[in-house]
Parts: structure tokens; sequence; C-alpha cells
């Protein structure tokens, strides 16, 4: 594959600027709004019921807003018959009688309930606080396997790079209003580690060059570096963007946001991958010394 000479670097400063924008923004919204969490997280109620024949998701959304019950998430669940109700109403014994009577729309809907359940509060804030401890956990063997495996300054490029890739997605969902469940914070997780091998394939190449190339500069040695992977990197982040889009719009809304939360993560880890981890080992003005310790001189009388 013939290698591109793109100058990435000369476009270091306005990525940085779009960058930090980028995690402002985030950073307020997540302050100012903060996260639409979903049913796994703040406790309500799950109602399953069957219809005979496969009902449009928003007409089942109307009968439910005309009978009073706002706030609800109305979903396909295993198959077009069956819907999956969740709200944040407190349960009672009857409110999954109440709503199967909604649903029927005074007889002219044959439905019937399968389940009704409660989902506790407490056992949401536990996955809440599980869920932000495993991010953090994640981050942190992230940087001590890449101090190990290269060297400090790639460790904390590849670092900082998730957390920005981590912040403008949850900023994301946070500005836009989408609900964050269970399945979104498992593609946080699968972000960081599809982010991450996105970037050890750059700082690989960077140490491999720095280690055969001897006269160049590290700016143009992080180019050619950056331009090397480029192939490799577009090619790893369309294959897999076009099975999240199949998905997004062929998956269900049980796994919408699963998709979703990949589709645009994805597309901020290549950006993120490309630019942000490179242009911080430049800042941090990595040189091939950080890499090849010089030998140590031998003292004259230690000669033989």
């Amino acid at each position: 594959m013939k290698v591109t000479k793109i100058p990435f670097m000369a476009m270091r400063k306005v990525v940085a600027l779009i960058s930090i924008t980028l995690i402002l923004i985030s950073i307020a919204s997540l302050a100012t709004k903060g996260i639409k969490f979903g049913l796994d997280f703040t406790g309500g109620t799950l109602i399953e019921v069957s219809y005979q024949q496969a009902p449009q998701l928003d007409d089942v959304r109307g009968l439910l807003d005309k009978g009073g019950y706002s706030d609800v998430v109305v979903q396909n669940f295993g198959s077009p018959t069956d819907v999956v109700v969740r709200m944040a109403n407190a349960y009672t014994p009857e409110l999954g009688s109440q709503v199967l009577a909604t649903l029927e729309d005074s007889g002219n809907v044959s439905v019937s309930l399968k389940r009704s359940e409660f989902v506790g509060a407490q056992v949401g804030e536990e996955l809440r606080e599980q869920g932000g401890l495993g991010m953090l956990l994640a981050l942190l063997i992230v940087m001590i396997y890449v101090a190990v495996r290269f060297q400090f300054k790639f460790s904390v490029a590849s670092v900082v790079a998730l957390i920005h890739d981590v912040t403008i997605t949850l900023g994301f969902f946070s500005l836009f209003g989408y609900e964050f469940d269970l399945t979104v914070l498992a593609a946080i997780l699968a972000l960081i580690g599809y982010s991450l091998n996105d970037t050890i394939v750059v700082c690989d190449r960077i140490r491999e060059n720095f280690r055969i190339l001897r006269d160049i500069k590290p700016y143009d040695l992080i180019n050619l570096s950056i331009n090397q992977t480029l192939g490799r990197t577009i090619i790893t982040s369309l294959t897999t963007l076009f099975t999240l889009f199949v998905l997004f719009f062929y998956g269900g809304e049980s796994i919408h946001n699963f998709a979703l939360a990949l589709l645009f993560g994805i597309l901020i880890g290549t950006y993120s991958s490309i630019f942000v981890a490179a242009n911080l080992l430049l800042t941090m003005k990595v040189t091939r010394e950080d890499l090849i310790p010089a030998p140590k001189e031998q003292l004259e009388d230690e000669l033989p």
C-alpha cells in the first residue's frame, strides 16, 4: 500500500483547539444537564406484554401518554409481538394491570401481560458506582501496561486520548439527552479497548521508527508514522462502522443506544488515535533517547 504524505502535525494547533472545545462543551453539559440514566440505574417498573399482532411502537407510546404515563421507554423484546415498557413510576401490584388496560384501548387491541416487576434504585446506584469504578480501573491498567510496554510519555498520551474519547462520548449523550443504560456503559468500556488498540498501533510504529530512523526530527517522524498506519486505521474503522450501522438501523431499540454510543465513540477514537495521542507526544518532546537509553560509558580505569 502506498504511504500517504499528509502533514497531520501541521494541523495540531487547530486540532488541539477543536478537542479542547469539545471537552469543555461536554464537561459543561455534564455539569448542568447531567446524564439521563435509564431504568437500570434509577430504578422503576418493567412491564412486559405480548400482542397477537406486532404493534407500532409509536402507537403504544401514544396510548401510554394518553393514559397519563409519561417518561416511558417502549421497546421490542425478543420478537416483534413482545414489548417491554420501562417507566419510572413507583411500583404497585396493580400497576401492571392498569398499564395493560391502557394498552388494550377499551378492547380494541388484544394484548396479554407477561410480567411486571420492580428494579430498585439501590441496585441502580450500585450499578452506576461499579460502572464508574470499572472505567477508572480500565484506564489505570492501560496506563500501567503502556508505561511498561513502551515508555511513560506514551502512557500519558494514550490515557489522555482515552479520557478525551470517553468524556466527549458522555458529553454527547448528556447534550442530546439520550438515555444512558447498561448497554451504553458496555459500549463505553468497549470503546476504551478499541481506542487503545488503535492508539497502540500508532505508538508502536513511532517507537519502531525511532529505532531505525536516526537522522529525522520527531515532528517528521510522527507524521511519517501516522501516514504509515493510516491505511490500517481507516480500514479497521470502516469495517467496524459498517457493522455498527447495521446494528443501529436494524438491531432493534433494545441495542439502539449501544450502537449509537459505539458509532460516535469510534469516530472520536479514530480521530484521537491520529491526532490527539501523537500531538501530546510532540508536546511532551518525545525523542529517540526516551526509548533507547544511551549506553553507559565505562571509566578508563575499569578498562582492562
